[in-house]
């Protein structure tokens, strides 16, 4: 095996375990939630981030200039409290299975969002990997148990593709900035203004966090914080380095599909016959779309997706 090709090995290699990572999020995150409140565990999340990735504000500094202060610090809003908070009130409200299943809509939105803004063009496959992605997303909302503690619901399901919306314009944001400064120092500095803002807004909403937490609470939120935020941006900013991005989206898949096993396996979760069918299409759109769909979406959007899908 030449030097080259165990590189493009190892960056797959690379790719596919951050997302494997960011799959586990929405599951390490509903343990938490049996503890404390939304804004308590998304704030404990960011704050083990950041341990993890203090040292990168030391030897990756960029040099923003006032406008691109500004654009981080609207990216870091709308991609940290604005999209986390809102996308975990919605996992409260329904289950690891079909909120996983419904952050598979991401890439569909991914090409969605730069046919719109970024003026890509997208093909017939494009768009019919666009309307399969939405049928399912309504087949996962309007088939699940509406009913019953610890159930799916529609709201709860419609809020976490809502946060997907806003994660949207984070990515392209983050975009803009990434075209002239590293991808990592973006994600570093992106991530500290966001949990700073996350330090602010947490307590008037939600009071103090607790401190007085189980093991396995503690060790969802350093799990959470060190292996899906953290670790996965690291993983996934290398790995791009070593293979094309839009080769590596297709490993997009990897979230909704591990974060779905847990629920259903590990949390015993249920899914009806017509989540599976909604799972598979925006899982088949979202193949579809990566493989065989001359729609380009630019690899520093790729990257920034990847950094703003946690679960």
């Amino acid at each position: 095996m030449t030097s080259a090709h165990k590189q493009r090995t190892l960056g797959f290699a690379a790719c596919a375990l951050a997302s494997s990572f960011w799959g586990c999020g929405f599951f390490f995150g509903k343990i938490a939630l049996r503890e404390m409140n939304v804004g308590a565990m998304v704030f404990y999340r960011f704050a083990f981030a950041c341990v993890v990735l203090l040292p990168v504000l030391f030897t990756d500094r960029p040099r923003f200039n006032a406008r691109e202060w500004r654009v981080l610090l609207i990216a870091s809003f709308l991609g940290v409290p604005l999209q986390f908070l809102l996308q975990f009130y919605g996992l409260s409200l329904t289950t690891v299975s079909h909120a996983s299943l419904m952050v598979g809509t991401m890439p569909v939105l991914l090409a969605v969002g730069a046919a719109i803004f970024a003026h890509e063009r997208m093909d017939t496959i494009g768009w019919l990997a666009l309307a399969a992605s939405t049928i399912g997303a309504g087949l996962i909302a309007f088939g699940g148990e509406h009913h019953g503690a610890g159930q799916a619901t529609l709201a709860g399901d419609l809020i976490v593709v809502v946060s997907l919306g806003i994660a949207l314009g984070w990515i392209l944001l983050n975009k803009q900035l990434m075209e002239k400064h590293s991808a990592l120092a973006v994600t570093a500095y992106g991530l500290f203004a966001g949990t700073l803002m996350l330090a602010a807004i947490v307590p008037f909403f939600w009071g103090w966090p607790p401190v007085h937490l189980s093991a396995a609470a503690w060790g969802a939120s350093a799990a959470a914080g060190v292996l899906c935020t953290a670790t996965t941006t690291l993983l996934w900013n290398w790995g791009l380095t070593q293979v094309p991005a839009s080769q590596a989206g297709i490993l997009l898949n990897m979230e909704p599909l591990i974060g779905s096993l847990l629920g259903v396996f590990v949390l015993h979760e249920l899914l009806g016959p017509s989540a599976w069918v909604g799972g598979g299409l925006i899982l088949a759109a979202a193949v579809a779309l990566t493989l065989h769909s001359k729609t380009t979406v630019g690899e520093a959007a790729l990257g920034a997706a990847m950094q703003s899908t946690l679960e």
